[in-house]
Order: C-alpha cells, then structure tokens, then sequence
C-alpha cells in the first residue's frame, strides 16, 4: 500500500473529528462566499469580517517559501488516476491562510521551510528549490517516517506533521477529497416500514394502510399530519 492509499484510509476514519473543514479554494472567494447580511445564522459578524479582510490584505510565505510547498504538498498528496494533486486544488492557499489564522504555526513552519535549504546545502550542496525530484525525496524520507527518522531529525519530524496534517485537512475539505474518500455525507433514506425479519421476529406486520405514505425521498421536505388519535394521515 503506497503513502497516498495510507493517507485516504487514515482520514475516512477521521473526517469528523480531525479534519479542519474549511474550504481551500482561493482565499478570497472561501470568505466572500460565506459572508451574509442581518446576522443569518452561519454568516459573519462584523468583526469577523474585519478580521477576515484584514487577513486577506496580508502576504505570509515568499516566493520561494510558495515553490517550496507546491513540492512538498504534492509529495504529500500527488495526483492519481482518479483524484487531482494538492496544488490542482488550491491546497497552499488554505496552508497560506491558515498561517496568518493560526500565528502559532508562523514560526515552526516558516524554521521546517529554513530547514529544507540547510539540508539541501549539506547534502547537495544546493537550496532545496534547486534539487531534482530524487533529491527531494532524500530529504522528505528523512522526516517523513516518525518511526523510521533518527533523533537529531525530530524537530524536522514534528514539522512535517504539522506541514502534513495541513496539507490533507487542506484537501479532504474539497468535494474532490470528499470523493475520493467516497464520503457520501447525509443521504434521503426511504422508509418502508420495520424490517420484515423484525416483524417476523415478534409476530407482526406492516399495516397496509400505511404503505402509500410511507416516507419516500421526493417527499421529504413534507411535514407528516397526525390525526387526534395519533394516526398517520399524510
């Protein structure tokens, strides 16, 4: 099982718990498109627009910062036969806001990004954005594997997680990380009565009555009517 299929699997378990459900699309159209007017429930407040202007106007990585996590992201969530890559959906944008969201995680990323560059000058004698695609996963594969990476690497290590679990929160918030799980979200059930084997169970039967207004997809935004004695009318 390669390192993409271990990804997907950790993160159907997860996707309710762990991920960060905030779109990547560009930055400014995710904000614009969930801001709404009069307090409706689930839109911005004015200070929440404030703040959410005032981050957009900011700049975090440089351009070579940028190159550096369009390689890495893409390590990390390459394109596949049936799924786009991380930077075909926009992930170091979401990366790139959450920076300036969470100032927290300016300093550790930006010292794993300073790192790269130390490591590539050891090893190659080069900066990281100037290494060929082996280089890079030389150095990725000493951080990337907790279990495997020696001690003076786990800072380099700690960063890593911190650049992966962006990078996979970044992406399994799109619909096509959502497909890619197969993560079908809540679906219109049909019901047509308790189960036949249940009702075998205890000698019982599905009045027939019933059966013509039992819930069915297309009716599903009706509100049911009860009669004064408690029956089922519609």
């Amino acid at each position: 099982m390669n390192r993409r299929e271990n990804l997907k699997l950790l993160f159907t378990g997860s996707v309710g718990a762990g991920l960060l459900l905030t779109g990547c699309e560009p930055e400014q159209e995710a904000v614009q498109g969930q801001v709404f007017s009069g307090g409706t429930p689930g839109g911005r407040t004015e200070e929440e627009k404030a703040r959410d202007a005032k981050l957009l106007s900011e700049t975090f990585f440089t351009e070579e910062e940028k190159k550096k996590l369009n390689t890495l992201v893409d390590i990390i969530m390459p394109a596949g036969p049936d799924s786009p890559s991380a930077t075909e959906l926009k992930v170091p944008d979401f990366i790139e806001f959450m920076m300036k969201d969470q100032s927290g995680m300016q300093t550790p990323m930006r010292g794993g990004l300073m790192w790269l560059d130390f490591e590539a000058g050891e090893l190659f004698g080069k900066t990281f954005n100037e290494l060929s695609q082996d280089e890079v996963i030389q150095i990725v594969d000493l951080v990337a594997w907790p279990d495997k990476a020696t001690p003076e690497y786990s800072g380099g290590v700690r960063w890593f997680n911190m650049l992966r679990n962006l990078t996979c929160s970044g992406y399994f918030s799109t619909e096509a990380g959502w497909k890619y799980m197969g993560y079908m979200g809540n679906q219109a059930n049909v019901w047509d009565g308790v189960p036949q084997n249940v009702l075998d169970k205890h000698g019982l039967s599905n009045p027939e009555k019933y059966l013509s207004i039992y819930l069915k997809p297309e009716d599903r935004a009706k509100v049911a009517v009860w009669d004064d004695e408690g029956n089922l009318i519609g």
